[in-house]
């Protein structure tokens, strides 16, 4: 069993929830974030005509909104899960977001009681 954690666009979260559905996702749990990345949550262009680059935070650092999404899957489901993910928030510039894999010990379904497999 595997945690897909996903930080996106919060843009790209309605197409990016329908489209995990669509491709047989069991559940998901989506937080409205806010955070950084490698641009200090600077535009590309901002930060070129103020002279710095990616590591230096002397540029004011700027929470930038996004949407993060938790979804505990099969461990055969996660390359299909991740391609989906990749599709529908890549739009190739920056800020498109992040993706981890976590393994996970068990799982248990709070209703019934179901462990791990059962309980996805």
């Amino acid at each position: 069993m595997k945690l897909v954690t996903a930080i996106v666009r919060p843009e790209q979260l309605d197409e990016l929830v329908r489209a995990l559905a669509d491709s047989g996702a069991q559940g998901l749990t989506v937080t409205d974030v806010r955070g950084f990345g490698r641009q200090y949550g600077q535009l590309a262009h901002a930060r070129e005509a103020a002279g710095l680059d990616s590591r230096t935070t002397e540029h004011p650092v700027a929470l930038l909104p996004k949407a993060r999404l938790d979804l505990v899957v099969h461990d055969a489901d996660e390359a299909g899960v991740l391609q989906v993910i990749l599709k529908c928030a890549g739009s190739g510039t920056i800020g498109d977001g992040k993706i981890w894999v976590a393994s996970l010990d068990s799982v248990i379904r709070v209703r019934t009681g179901e462990l791990n497999d059962a309980a996805i």
